[in-house]
């Protein structure tokens, strides 16, 4: 039973993170880190400080039930 729940957990979890990954703008990635744009170091503000910790808080989650799963199994 309690297997059946960290199954959901983890599938819920993954599709809501994928959502949020792929909501994320995109800007400050790799490319800037080789000496690409001058607004690496912006401040996140509004929705994009929401769903940077919401990426967070969801991972933490996902990888939670992740590790769970393989300590029970």
């Amino acid at each position: 039973m309690s297997d059946q729940i960290y199954n959901i957990i983890q599938l819920i979890s993954g599709v809501i993170l994928v959502i949020l990954v792929l909501a994320q703008q995109r800007g400050a990635g790799l490319g800037s880190a080789f000496g690409g744009e001058s607004s690496f170091y912006s401040t996140k503000r509004g929705l994009e400080k929401l769903l940077f910790y919401m990426t967070i808080i969801i991972s933490v989650i996902f990888l939670t039930t992740s590790l769970i799963r393989i300590i029970i199994s």
